[in-house]
């Protein structure tokens, strides 16, 4: 008897399933939410210098009552690149001589100018206050912003590498309440941060608590499951994957995984629409800060109900408590007579059937050992790393795609849904190579193609970024399936936890490339577009999986290359005739 078949007996479909679907699911909108917030908490309004002419009531300056606020603008701050009030420049001294009609650009652009060495005066209209009016990050400081969002997606890398293996020692459910217990605190302290590096200092243990709510809610870290699914024609399957597999999972059967996964996934979906939401009702970036993060603390209450991983508590030695939770379980899904058949003795030889199909070890460098696996180590990194790269450089700075970021961060959230379910459905009917492809060479093309569409078309500059992003969701989805398939079990965990750090350096290193937004406007996304479109290219050479076995082994890659090309030369074979 298989673990499988003593969940069976408990219930693998259940009341207690879809209660704790709902219990884990629920919290990823919100943490979707602190990672979209700063779209809304950081956003960059209108700015000009401050200027004792226009903003200083209580000045003894001698202004003729006639002249109007627009007026002393005019003669106070130099026009920008937009022929609007410059952002970062004023005169030293106010420019009377432009009141003259007949004054020409040269008699102004000649007039000394300086910084605003007293500050800013922000266009408060959409929102009340962000953090970059609360410690004026823009002109010399702009570069904050990008290094803010840096150092929280750099929170998150060090996040996966510090709760993977506690999650491992510690157990799933007491990882999980401490992360819970971790973002509401954390998250509630941001919206109080004193100055700019302990707001930063926060964000990053926040992103750390996150990574923990992400990796025990939606993967298995490093566990003993087998699991694979089937739909139609798509088949996924992993052994020993630390991020694919959802915790969820544990206590699911193989019927209800793709249900539950795909729940998942979405919740991340509706989460961009939420925070888009609540942005929207309150425009004041302290009280949104705290109103995302007050439902942390309910779910840090009822995590305390949720019952640790039957399977961690037996591979772990744990065979009491783990009896417990699975009688515990049998109970709420009505079958407790079936539950007080379970033993310590059936628990040790389910255990021992499972732990006789463990894989062997490998190592990292195992997916260097042949010219195949290089090649499709190399590729499906790439791939990984295109994700995280472009889709968190744009995602986090929708105010660079759109004027109105409300409509534009939900739209986006709402397209990534079908996008999701979509790619889903086309891995069966086109394959995946031509999907990965297409879907990384599409999102690409839509964000150069907003290169060229002027600034004044806003609504196509949003319908390409949408279309980008929803593109880039697609190709995730992608390479989520496809990296799986393409390597063998015994390297499957490693192949996909290389991918995934891939995808998370690329993401610490997206929001660094507006920097050079301040040299040429148009580079960041010319670098956006163009990375996904090589990789996408290269995705090209990459073999094939669908509708193949799963390969177990080195060798039975290997074989599978092998057959594959027999085929393809028995396909052209080319008659001989000879005469005798």
């Amino acid at each position: 008897m298989a673990f499988s078949e003593l969940l069976d007996i408990v219930g693998g479909l259940g009341r207690f399933q879809a209660l704790q679907t709902v219990a884990l699911v629920a919290p990823i909108l919100w943490v979707t939410s602190h990672s979209m917030i700063e779209n809304f908490s950081a956003t960059v309004p209108s700015h000009r210098c401050w200027v004792s002419l226009l903003d200083n009531n209580t000045a003894q300056v001698s202004v003729p009552k006639v002249l109007d606020p627009g007026t002393l603008l005019t003669i106070s701050i130099p026009p920008g690149p937009n022929n609007e009030p410059h952002r970062c420049r004023r005169f030293r001294q106010p420019q009377w001589q432009l009141l003259n009609t007949n004054t020409t650009a040269t008699n102004w652009s000649e007039a000394a100018t300086e910084p605003c060495l007293d500050g800013w005066v922000y266009d408060h209209s959409t929102f009340t206050s962000t953090i970059v009016t609360k410690w004026d990050l823009v002109c010399d400081s702009q570069a904050l912003k990008p290094m803010a969002q840096f150092i929280y997606l750099a929170g998150m890398l060090v996040g996966a590498a510090v709760y993977g293996p506690a999650s491992d020692r510690f157990g799933r459910k007491l990882v999980l309440t401490w992360s819970y217990l971790q973002m509401a605190v954390l998250s509630t302290a941001t919206a109080f941060a004193p100055t700019f590096p302990v707001y930063c200092l926060l964000r990053f243990l926040l992103a750390c608590a996150l990574v923990g709510v992400m990796m025990n809610t939606a993967t298995l870290c490093r566990s003993l499951t087998c699991c694979h699914v089937e739909v139609g024609g798509l088949y996924a399957g992993s052994r020993a994957n630390p991020f694919s597999l959802l915790a969820v999972i544990e206590w699911t059967s193989a019927q209800a995984r793709v249900l539950v996964m795909t729940l998942n996934a979405l919740g991340f979906s509706f989460g961009q629409v939420l925070v888009t939401a609540v942005a929207y009702g309150v425009r004041d970036w302290n009280l949104l800060q705290l109103l995302i993060s007050a439902p942390s603390f309910l779910c840090f209450v009822y995590s305390w109900w949720l019952p640790e991983s039957a399977r961690w508590l037996l591979t772990t030695g744990r065979l009491e408590r783990g009896l417990h939770e699975l009688q515990r379980v049998a109970a709420i899904n009505g079958k407790r007579t079936a539950g007080d058949t379970l033993t310590i003795d059936v628990l040790l030889s389910a255990m021992q059937e499972d732990l006789s199909m463990n894989q062997a070890p490998s190592s990292l460098g195992s997916l260097l050992h042949t010219p195949e696996l290089r090649l499709r180590t190399c590729l499906s990194t790439l791939c990984w790393f295109a994700f995280g790269f472009t889709f968190y450089g744009l995602v986090m700075d929708m105010q660079g795609l759109g004027s109105n970021i409300f409509l534009l961060q939900g739209l986006v959230g709402v397209v990534d849904i079908p996008a999701k379910i979509g790619s889903l459905l086309l891995l069966g009917c086109l394959g995946r190579r031509p999907l990965q492809a297409l879907s990384l060479m599409l999102s690409g093309l839509c964000i150069l193609g907003n290169v060229l569409v002027p600034h004044e078309l806003g609504a196509l500059r949003s319908a390409l970024a949408i279309l980008g992003l929803g593109c880039m969701g697609t190709a995730f989805t992608c390479i989520t399936i496809y990296c799986g398939e393409l390597f063998p079990t015994v390297l499957r965990m490693r192949a996909v936890g290389l991918g995934q750090m891939a995808a998370r350096g690329g993401s610490c290193l997206g929001p660094l490339v507006r920097l050079l937004g301040t040299h040429r406007p148009a580079l960041p996304l010319l670098i956006y577009g163009t990375v996904p479109v090589l990789i996408g290219l290269a995705a090209l050479l990459l073999p094939e999986t669908r509708n193949l076995p799963l390969p177990d082994t080195i060798e039975d890659l290997q074989n599978q290359a092998v057959k594959k090309a027999t085929q393809s030369s028995q396909g052209h074979t080319v008659l001989h005739s000879t005469r005798l």
